[in-house]
């Protein structure tokens, strides 16, 4: 199920992680070449990513 991001944070290993708008949390991690993600890297890349969607796995 598509859920918009509302948020995010770090981990316990400093990896971001999205806060969904259904209250789970999701890994946004950047990790060539698995997960292109070079967006979560800057303050200004994780802004502007705010409100898209990912598919929560949990909802599913």
């Amino acid at each position: 199920m598509l859920q918009e991001i509302v948020g995010y944070h770090l981990d316990e290993e400093n990896h971001w992680v999205a806060e969904l708008a259904c209250g789970h949390n999701q890994h946004v991690r950047h990790d060539p070449p698995w997960q292109d993600r070079l967006w979560v890297m800057s303050e200004e890349g994780r802004s502007k990513n705010l409100g898209i969607k990912l598919d929560c796995k949990k909802c599913n």
